[in-house]
């Protein structure tokens, strides 16, 4: 078991390499199965096509079932919400060509209780078989998929409806460049010794619009950061003809930088670009590998006081803790709709004193998501069976999702190496044994821990919006950091900013922010 190690003041923290001294007393097992012997009604027999593998394979096999035709069922694996279309998983060992996988009773299964309850009807069915190690996406290099069926279900008087695996998604290629995106696949020394495999960084980069004309000039350097699992791609879309992005980016009176786009993929998900202990050296890799090499081949001026970063939800979080846990390598962070900044206000959970995720202390389920008026969209409970789901060992720490990458970025590594669930998958109960350890990742509780050396060195540097109706009452988070920043002495100098009656979304323009870091960049040392 590895131990993450917060250094001196918190400032940087380390590659988990020392054994945990707190050492959790023994395996976690998920819940067990439901009880054999069942009369199915309707079952899923899997196959896989000869020849698409050359060894047996470990993975997890979800059957997705859609209404409608287009897009894939496989493309909408992750949506929430009762009309969701129904997956259902389990885990499959030394799969291979002559082998036959079934998925019945015994599935784990979303958005309804069990699968005899599947409503009958005409369905699109497909199956996936989820191998990939190193990007936990369902639409990773090397994962094996079958065709579409179309049926209809229950079939009557129950039956088997069979499925081939006969697809596989390609190997990895990087997209097509233009004179202005580029994209870059890095093989990260830290990483790979971490995981003992190679494993690789990859980032999109845009570059300013009289990159070519001045072969001469240095460029700041923006570190951007997307949304929850946005990819290093996503610079194609942010650059395409009309978008909002490119015209505020190649205005004539737009301060030119470069920008750098981190991917939100890796192997329990998003990454968060942090060490970890489950994760590994992001953060130490960002910015000892990737940086230097994109500073270096791309003119940029490789100096702190032009590094800065921004982003919004997962980027939100992520640029600020990259300016917290790294003071002096970068010069300012533009925060928008961060993901919880403060611990005793994880979405509507505190970590520290709540003893279970999926019901509050008055006995009512805790929603995780609402409208604008407040309505709740999904509770923590829904959005968790789906990564159960998804999950080997029905476990939503390995789901690939939200509360999977929270997890495995805050949490410890078990004795089976793999994340510590902060939380029981089926009953929702907290493990009081590994808060201690995602305290290190609470923001807030990091500054006010090490606001004395900290303070002086984020003077100015800490820039955060959210709306006051935010989808995922991130605001409650924001606030209590705010508190904290209010009071600080010395003054952080910076500002947060609120939406009122504004939800999970952006709320300073691409000029406004350009144009504040663009200030930062061109401040006088202090």
């Amino acid at each position: 078991m590895k131990k993450l190690k917060v250094l001196a003041l918190g400032l940087l923290l380390a590659v988990p390499a020392v054994e945990w001294k707190h050492a959790l007393a023994q395996e976690y097992s998920p819940a067990a199965p439901a009880p054999a012997g069942q009369v199915a009604s309707l079952r899923f027999e899997v196959t896989l096509a000869p020849g698409l593998i050359a060894a047996p394979r470990n993975g997890r096999l979800l059957i997705v079932l859609s209404r409608q035709a287009t897009p894939e069922p496989r493309e909408l694996i992750g949506e929430t919400g009762l009309s969701a279309p129904p997956v259902f998983g389990r885990d499959v060992d030394g799969f291979r060509p002559g082998g036959v996988a079934v998925v019945d009773q015994r599935a784990e299964v979303f958005p309804i209780g069990r699968l005899n309850e599947l409503p009958a009807g005409e369905y699109y069915v497909q199956a996936v078989f989820d191998t990939n190690l190193d990007l936990k996406l369902p639409s990773a290099p090397d994962n094996l998929y079958s065709k579409v069926v179309k049926a209809t279900l229950p079939p009557t008087g129950g039956g088997t409806l069979r499925l081939e695996l006969d697809q596989k998604i390609p190997q990895e290629q990087l997209p097509a460049e233009s004179s202005n995106v580029k994209y870059i696949k890095l093989q990260s020394s830290l990483l790979s010794r971490f995981h003992g495999r190679p494993m690789y960084l990859r980032a999109g980069v845009i570059l300013p619009r009289n990159y070519d004309k001045e072969p001469g000039r240095r460029y700041p350097l923006r570190v951007h950061i997307g949304g929850y699992g946005t990819r290093f791609t996503h610079v194609a879309n942010m650059m395409a003809p009309y978008s909002e992005f490119r015209k505020a980016w190649s205005a004539e009176n737009a301060p030119e930088m470069i920008l750098l786009h981190l991917d939100g993929a890796g192997p329990y998900g998003d990454p968060y670009q942090v060490n970890s202990a489950n994760n590994g050296p992001y953060g130490d890799a960002l910015t000892k590998e990737l940086i230097p090499y994109v500073e270096l081949r791309f003119r940029a001026i490789g100096q702190p006081y032009a590094r800065v970063l921004d982003g919004g939800s997962t980027g939100g979080w992520v640029s600020l803790a990259l300016q917290v846990f790294y003071p002096d390598f970068f010069n300012g962070a533009w925060s928008q709709c961060p993901d919880p900044v403060d611990f005793r206000a994880y979405e509507l959970i505190d970590i520290y004193k709540d003893s279970n995720a999926y019901v509050n202390e008055r006995g009512f389920e805790r929603p995780a998501a609402r409208e604008i008026n407040g309505d709740v969209r999904y509770t923590v409970r829904h959005e968790c069976q789906l990564e159960n789901v998804l999950g080997r060992g029905n476990r939503w720490t390995l789901s690939g999702k939200d509360w999977c990458a929270w997890n495995a970025t805050f949490g410890p590594r078990g004795r089976d190496g793999l994340p510590w669930p902060l939380w029981e998958p089926k009953t929702g109960q907290l493990d009081r044994r590994v808060v201690g350890h995602w305290s290190n990742y609470d923001l807030r509780m990091v500054l006010e821990k090490n606001w004395k050396a900290l303070g002086p060195k984020l003077r100015g540097k800490i820039h955060i919006w959210v709306g006051e109706a935010d989808d995922y009452f991130l605001n409650n988070a924001v606030h209590l950091l705010d508190a904290f920043l209010r009071e600080a002495d010395p003054p952080y100098e910076g500002k947060v900013v609120y939406g009122p009656g504004r939800g999970h979304t952006a709320g300073w323009s691409q000029q406004q922010v350009m144009a504040e870091m663009a200030a930062a960049i061109n401040r006088p040392a202090r």
